[in-house]
């Protein structure tokens, strides 16, 4: 698997608490997993964001918990309940995951991949569209 890792990342993610950092750097693996083409970059100053073709997932640590940004228009199935918030949101819906939660890799992989074939499909504004 070829990664492309952003060294701002790697500061962001250094300059974290270290439950922060597992999980984000479990994240980190789970979206270059779910595809090899995954990039990361910072944007907003310095939120790692995780792109291929359009915006899959980006990551904001919190005082008490870690919230992973899914780009996904609110088109994408949960069917493991593993998203916490912005479900009315018709950009990006939230999984928030506090010290001492497991986050449900499975679940969340198969959501990136979804993302990411909707963005290799034209991105999720271009499927409601159409849809």
């Amino acid at each position: 698997m070829t990664q492309s890792f952003h060294p701002g990342v790697d500061a962001y993610i250094d300059g974290l608490p270290d439950w922060q950092q597992a999980i984000c750097r479990e994240v980190r693996t789970l979206a270059h997993t779910a595809d090899r083409e995954v990039t990361e970059t910072i944007k907003r100053t310095n939120r790692p964001y995780f792109v291929l073709q359009g915006n899959i997932c980006a990551l904001l640590a919190a005082k008490d918990h870690v919230n992973v940004f899914l780009y996904d228009g609110a088109m994408v199935p949960d069917p493991e309940g593993i998203i916490t918030a912005g479900h009315d949101n018709q950009t990006a819906r939230t999984v928030a995951v506090r010290q001492g939660e497991a986050i449900n890799a499975p679940a969340l992989t198969a959501i990136l991949k979804h993302i990411i074939a909707n963005n290799r499909a034209g991105g999720w504004r271009r499927l409601k569209r159409k849809s």
